[in-house]
């Protein structure tokens, strides 16, 4: 009886000691649970503090006095595609900015009239019409102004002026079109604001980094959002792509020597070799980079800043090397990839005939 007693007793502590062990096993995961949560949190936190510092687009700004209209942007993009806009009648403002090249070219450096080799890279016109001044040293105030910067130069297109006036008056099709828009003659400032106009329909806004800023979880890769948090930190990028374009609207020397960049237009000596911070929306679209199209690939654009640049005498001194790992770098590349959107569409128009 006494042993059947103590075995009964020695039982129940068992179950005891069974009860304690299986609440010990089960609180192991809830803590462990409980850890993961709080690291997912700083985690998040971490991304949304990055994700903060970033805005849409919003609409284009259009000036005053021209207004957009779809005549006038179905006339500038005519326009466009004429080659009547060179002297030689051979090229047209599509030959260096073509829609399926980015709006670029495609090429380095541009070739221009008579197969005259450019000293630059055609800059892609997509969202152009949100900068304050346009081409890479920023010489045109506007972007009508900017239209028609290239026709008139003699290493790009090659065209005068009052010649092209006189010879779009002897088109039937152009002189009924510029009356219905503008009411008015052909005149070299009437084909500025119809190029503009057209030239401010090229907007990329609808990305898949748009689309996460607007609350789209899933959007953008993980990859995406660990590059976002490193072009808002570590990197730095962001001290000069910043605000709704992705730019600064000013002008720095990344260490590329060879142009003068800025100064040739403001006379400066503080402006030698600075160029205008590119938006980024579509930007991998418009390969190759940087103003004189050294640089093939995002990767090498940012393995470039990477480095710290370049060694030229005024180099911006944020230009330090950045240290990032090869899978930061991929990170960067893929948060700058999800920037890049869909290019719009422009079918060729027809070419109103003599």
């Amino acid at each position: 009886m006494k042993k059947m007693g103590l075995g009964i007793l020695l039982l129940f502590v068992l179950l005891i000691l069974g009860a304690c062990g299986a609440k010990e096993e089960t609180a192991a995961p809830a803590d462990k649970n409980a850890n993961e949560t709080e690291k997912e949190i700083v985690i998040d936190k971490e991304l949304e503090e990055a994700k903060a510092k970033f805005e849409p687009l919003g609409e284009i700004p259009v000036p005053a006095d021209n207004p957009m209209t779809e005549d006038k942007i179905e006339l500038g993009k005519t326009l466009y595609f004429d080659p009547r806009l060179s002297g030689n009648n051979v090229q047209s403002c599509m030959s260096c900015h073509a829609p399926g090249a980015g709006y670029g070219d495609g090429m380095a450096k541009f070739i221009g009239f008579e197969g005259f080799n450019g000293p630059r890279n055609s800059p892609t016109i997509i969202n152009s019409g949100y900068y304050p001044s346009n081409f890479w040293d920023g010489r045109a105030g506007s972007l009508e102004e900017q239209a028609l910067g290239p026709i008139q130069s003699e290493v790009e297109m090659n065209q005068d002026l009052d010649e092209l006036v006189i010879e779009l008056n002897g088109v039937p099709t152009y002189v009924e079109r510029f009356n219905t828009v503008f009411n008015d003659k052909i005149s070299a400032d009437n084909i500025a604001k119809a190029i503009a106009a057209f030239e401010r329909t090229i907007v990329i806004a609808d990305t898949a980094f748009d689309r996460y800023l607007q609350g789209e979880e899933d959007a953008i890769s993980v990859d995406a959002k660990e590059g976002m948090k490193l072009f808002a930190g570590k990197a730095g990028c962001i001290s000069c792509h910043a605000g709704p374009l992705l730019s600064d609207y000013n002008y720095h020397n990344l260490g590329m020597s060879g142009d003068e960049g800025r100064f040739a237009v403001t006379g400066n000596e503080e402006d030698k070799g600075k160029f205008r911070t590119s938006g980024l929306r579509g930007v991998a679209h418009t390969a190759p980079f940087m103003h004189d199209g050294s640089l093939e690939t995002l990767n090498d654009v940012i393995a470039y800043y990477n480095e710290g640049g370049g060694k030229h005498p005024n180099k911006s001194v944020q230009m330090k090397p950045l240290n990032l790992t090869d899978k930061e770098i991929n990170s960067l590349v893929a948060f700058l990839e999800s920037m890049s959107g869909e290019l719009p569409v422009v079918e060729k128009p027809e070419i109103p005939s003599n």
